[in-house]
């Protein structure tokens, strides 16, 4: 498969997800480690249910999302995995780096590769766009 290249600027535009019993968390870690390190705007998007999901995946797929920093609680059921898992796919597809816990998270933000352009290597899709589809 052909790759592309795509580039991080210096300042990176993070996704933050949590299921609520991980709101906490994320907010704490968040407080301390972006918000006031990197002196970051936040931007506010729906609820996961109401669409935020969605929304976000929207960015990820424009190359508006640079990573993700998703906490999601792996003990409790959620109505809406089916909706988790879209998000987390396209995460992987767009070859973007994610957290889903604390600790990742730590690792991804204290990366040298947070304070400077960064250029990664975007999967080719044209093949998979292009492909016939058969009428039944």
């Amino acid at each position: 498969m052909k790759e592309h290249m795509r580039r991080f600027e210096k300042e990176k535009k993070i996704a933050l997800i949590a299921h609520d019993n991980k709101k906490k968390d994320l907010i704490e870690w968040a407080t301390k480690l972006i918000e006031e390190a990197l002196d970051r705007k936040i931007t506010k998007v729906l609820s996961g249910p109401l669409g935020g999901d969605q929304q976000i995946g929207a960015m990820i797929a424009s190359g508006d999302i640079d990573m993700v920093f998703f906490f999601f609680d792996p003990m409790e059921a959620q109505p809406h995995d089916s909706d988790v898992k879209a998000l987390l796919r396209l995460v992987v597809a767009w070859n973007l780096p994610m957290a889903c816990d604390r600790t990742t998270a730590d690792f991804l933000i204290t990366s040298k590769f947070m304070q400077e352009v960064y250029e990664y290597k975007l999967p080719d899709y044209t093949h998979y766009l292009s492909r016939s589809i058969e009428k039944p």
